[in-house]
């Protein structure tokens, strides 16, 4: 169920530029739910809300709308919390799950939450925690780090991409990478000049290249937006992008919100 859309006061957390938040609420008990979406109708940047009221219902909501942000309760009948999280396509929104249970808050980080709140949440804590989700969101923060993103960044101190292949070790400079992409098999490096089948994938490929004009547009395609003359629109609600090079890549509706939000589009 969406509900209307909601506005707040103007947020210092709110940092210019960002776009509102679409958010899912998913909780089995209703008047735990009410006042989540209660407090969310009190801060700022939340652009829509969607109330759930299991797992199933859930995943069906994402089929059918964009969504930020999931605050996802652990115990419900049918798919718990974290069942629900592993059945979510590869781009799902992110998650913070709100429990009365802070046993279950391992399990959550294993699965990739952003925060883990419990009940009763105030409008402060959560304010907070869709902040962190925020940041992920424009790209001022990385889920996951430690020793291989240290490692990743110390890779980035020269302009060339090493592609690993069968047959050795490609040297590519950074520029001329136009996008590169997965057919279930291996992974094609589209240059200006060439193709490269290597058999890193595409989460390799993004670790290696620098965070600037590089863009994960699709589960199977990943772009450098300074080779992307025009984006056509799909009616799925992503777009393809045209490639300066005459090649065309689609661009999937939960990534086409998050480039729009790069180039200052809403």
């Amino acid at each position: 169920m969406m509900h209307p859309l909601v506005h707040g006061i103007p947020s210092a957390r709110m940092a210019a530029g960002s776009i509102p938040l679409r958010v899912v609420v998913c909780d089995d008990e209703l008047m735990a739910r009410r006042r989540v979406l209660r407090l969310l109708g009190e801060l700022s940047g939340i652009e829509a809300t969607f109330e759930c009221e299991s797992g199933e219902q859930v995943l069906a909501e994402l089929r059918g709308n964009d969504v930020d942000v999931a605050l996802l309760d652990i115990n419900m009948p049918g798919l718990s919390g974290i069942e629900t999280v592993l059945a979510m396509p590869e781009e799902r929104p992110y998650v913070i799950f709100l429990t009365a249970h802070p046993e279950h808050a391992v399990k959550a980080f294993d699965v990739g939450a952003v925060d883990y709140l419990l009940k009763p949440v105030d409008g402060a804590r959560l304010d907070k925690a869709l902040h962190r989700a925020r940041r992920f969101l424009d790209g001022q923060a990385k889920v996951g780090t430690g020793e291989g993103a240290s490692e990743s960044t110390r890779a980035r101190t020269t302009n060339k991409l090493a592609i690993v292949t069968r047959s050795g070790i490609e040297l590519v400079t950074h520029a001329d990478v136009t996008h590169a992409t997965f057919d279930g098999a291996l992974v094609t490096v589209h240059t200006t000049t060439r193709t490269i089948l290597t058999d890193d994938t595409l989460q390799d490929l993004e670790a290696k290249l620098p965070p600037g004009p590089f863009e994960r547009v699709h589960r199977r395609a990943l772009v450098n937006l300074d080779h992307v003359e025009r984006l056509e629109p799909l009616d799925s609600g992503g777009y393809c992008a045209c490639i300066s090079t005459g090649k065309k890549v689609d661009v999937s509706r939960q990534s086409a919100r998050r480039l729009r939000r790069r180039l200052g589009l809403r």
